[in-house]
């Protein structure tokens, strides 16, 4: 009996790290799934589905942390387990063409408190579901009419005492379609400002259809880019602006603000160094874009020194007169 006591306790202290590691192993991994959108616009555009490759490879291959990213099509309704235990869901895709006509069914995983982060045209609801459905889910939505949708070279912002900011440069200069202007929540101050940047006249690259006197009126003004919600009863959103070049992903700092706001939304806490990936070659870039025939684009890295050169986009002093009226 005595020698059994004196074994018991080395038995015990063999087996504690088997112990550990089974402990370890019981936690589970999170579930983010990510939803593209289809082919649209131009080679090198709305690349929804090369996008979400990216961040999933990222997130699953080099970030560290534990979770499992899973990539669908926007007809991912076929089959909605595949979102039943999901922790965060990121969509990116041509309007609400992700969301496929689910809306009770989102909203029921937003109010168990699925995170949420929806990325460049999936911010653009109709002002109705923008009221209902996304500002409770994510803080504010685009709203025709009030919003802008221009082309220019933004030096973004990011805020830096929030832990999407983590391993994220001081400044992230991109040239894309960064929508400002955003309809957000009436209680504003619930709302971050994640990311900003300030649009002139010298940094725009294109005016296009949805230009109007608010985004005349929002020049030389910080605007929101990236914005961040936490839902009173739990659960957390996202919505970014960015994202309609495929280039923008060969940014580092570009493309780990964005896994930083996917691991946020998903309730693990950001690495002090920011979510890490590798950086992009060439050959990354290229992968798995939408097929256009003998309108594939091959894409080159970019380089933002060569945005920083572009002349201004032509004001059209009539069409803007028009707003006045």
């Amino acid at each position: 009996m005595k020698r059994l006591a004196l074994l018991l306790p080395l038995v015990l202290a063999l087996l504690s790290p088997l112990f550990l590691s089974a402990k370890k192993e019981e936690v589970q991994k999170k579930k983010i799934v990510l939803i593209a959108g289809s082919r649209s616009h131009a080679s090198g555009e709305h690349e929804f589905r090369a996008g979400c490759m990216l961040l999933a490879k990222a997130l699953n291959e080099q970030s560290g942390l534990n979770v499992e990213a899973v990539v669908v099509g926007k007809d991912w309704k076929k089959d909605k387990s595949v979102l039943d235990n999901a922790d965060a869901i990121f969509i990116f895709a041509d309007g609400t063409s992700g969301i496929g006509g689910e809306w009770e069914y989102l909203d029921g995983l937003a109010k168990k408190g699925v995170g949420m982060t929806f990325m460049h045209y999936a911010v653009h609801p109709n002002p109705a579901q923008g009221k209902k459905y996304y500002q409770p889910w994510i803080g504010g939505a685009m709203e025709s009419g009030w919003s802008v949708n221009p082309h220019w070279v933004a030096d973004m912002k990011v805020m830096k005492d929030h832990e999407v900011g983590n391993g994220v440069p001081e400044t992230i200069t991109c040239l894309d379609e960064f929508y400002y202007n955003m309809r957000f929540l009436d209680d504003r101050k619930e709302v971050l400002d994640l990311v900003t940047a300030t649009p002139t006249r010298e940094n725009m690259h294109k005016y296009i259809n949805l230009w109007n006197q608010h985004g005349v009126e929002g020049l030389n003004k910080e605007q929101t880019l990236m914005w961040g919600y936490e839902r009173p009863n739990g659960g957390r959103g996202v919505g970014f602006t960015g994202g309609h070049y495929h280039h923008g992903w060969a940014l580092d700092g570009f493309r780990t603000v964005v896994l930083n706001a996917i691991v946020w939304t998903a309730g693990l806490e950001v690495p002090e160094g920011g979510v890490k990936s590798n950086s992009l070659t060439e050959e990354d870039l290229n992968a798995n874009l939408d097929e256009y025939g003998k309108g594939k684009r091959h894409l080159k890295l970019p380089d933002p020194a060569d945005w920083k050169k572009l002349k201004p986009a032509r004001v059209d002093e009539k069409r803007e007169a028009g707003f006045k009226k």
